[in-house]
This record gives C-alpha cells, structure tokens and sequence, in this order.
C-alpha cells in the first residue's frame, strides 16, 4: 500500500457460485488488501464444540456429521439448497457467528495500521445485508454456463444440482444495483486481472480524496 494513503477502507467482494471470486480476492491481496474470507471463518465457526456446531447438531441431529464429527458440508448443502426455510435457519446460527468474528478481526487490524484495505470476502454480503457494512461493493459475475462449468468441474456436482444452487442465491442481475463496481469473470484471466488494476485505480483514487477531506474532529 503506498504511503501516502492514510484512510482504512472496507470492500466488500461478492458474487454467485463459482463466479470467480476467490480468484479477485487473491489479486487484491497482491495488491496489499488484508483479506478476510468469510467462507473460511464459517468453517472454523462450526468447528465440532463450538457454538454454532451444536446449533446446527440439535437442528439436524448426528445424522449431519461425518466420522471426526465435523459437519458434512455436502449433506448439509442438499438440506438447505432444497429448503428455502432450512436455508434461513441455517443462517441464523451461522452469520451472526461469522459477523461477529470478522467484526472483531476488523478491529484487530485497525488496532495496528493506519492504512489499510480490508476486504470482506462474503458470498451473501447482499443477502445478509453487510453491504451496509462496507465502504465499496465489488460484484464478480459470469454467465450462467460459465458458472455451471465450473461448479461441475471443481465439486464434481451433477449439472441440476448446481442450478439448484445457484437459483436458491439471489440473482446476480438483482445484486448488479447494489454494486459500485463490477468485474466480469468470463474470460481469460489476464482480462479478469485487467479489471481488478481498474477498481484498484478507483479504490485508490477514492482513499486519497476521503483521506484529503479528512481533518481530526
């Protein structure tokens, strides 16, 4: 980050399944971005003992876990991604969890630098309505087939179950209003690269104009 931007800055970065969104995140991050992944805290929150684990055991009973007794991603998915009310409770016991620890990440990392760019990496950051949370949403987007493909190929899904999964997100058409910046993720990925060097442009441009209006109350 170079030095003369002194303003901390929170992006939040989300897409659909398989948009590509961890690929941008990873190039933010060589950009200088502190990245906090939420997918990740959700696995960690749900760690076997943990509060949100025994939430969801009490919910779905031990049938939910595998051997070590940690959750079963993939029976958990086919519950939720087939039940829009199993989907909404699950998410009660999870992203209240997941807010809080990325609130308090957030302010260990505040703790300890004067310039920074936090990016909150969160799938349902619309959904769950963290948007308002951010200063900058970043919206990753691809075609439906492009993400069809790809869920396929990395997860090994049948093709109805990942458009089973994707319909039960919002529409990315639907997320496109609440973004101030959209990178489409179709193409090749030095495309993909070139348009995050554009929004990191604009991220920078934004910080020294805020940082300039800035004066200590």
């Amino acid at each position: 980050m170079e030095s003369e931007l002194c303003w901390m800055f929170i992006v939040g970065l989300t897409g659909g399944i398989a948009t590509g969104k961890s690929t941008v995140a990873e190039m933010l991050k060589n950009k200088g971005a502190v990245v906090l992944d939420a997918d990740a805290i959700a696995r960690e929150v749900v760690e076997p003992g943990r509060p949100a684990w025994k939430d969801i055991v009490k919910w779905q009973g031990r049938k939910i876990l595998n051997e070590d007794n940690s959750i079963d991603r993939v029976k958990l998915g086919r519950v939720v991604f087939t039940d829009e009310e199993a989907r909404r409770r699950l998410n009660s016991i999870v992203h209240p969890r997941v807010d809080e620890e990325l609130s308090e990440r957030t302010r260990q990392i505040r703790s300890g630098s004067t310039s920074t760019v936090i990016v909150y990496d969160v799938p349902l950051l619309i959904e769950a309505g963290m948007h308002h949370k951010v200063d900058v949403v970043v919206l990753v987007c691809a075609s439906r087939e492009t993400q069809v493909k790809r869920m396929v190929q990395r997860e090994g899904l049948q093709e109805e179950e990942v458009k089973q999964r994707i319909e039960a997100q919002m529409p990315l058409e639907q997320k496109i209003k609440y973004a101030h910046f959209v990178i489409k993720n179709d193409g090749e990925l030095e495309q993909t690269r070139g348009q995050v060097d554009e929004f990191w442009r604009y991220l920078t441009n934004k910080m020294k104009k805020n940082s300039s209006n800035y004066s200590p109350g």
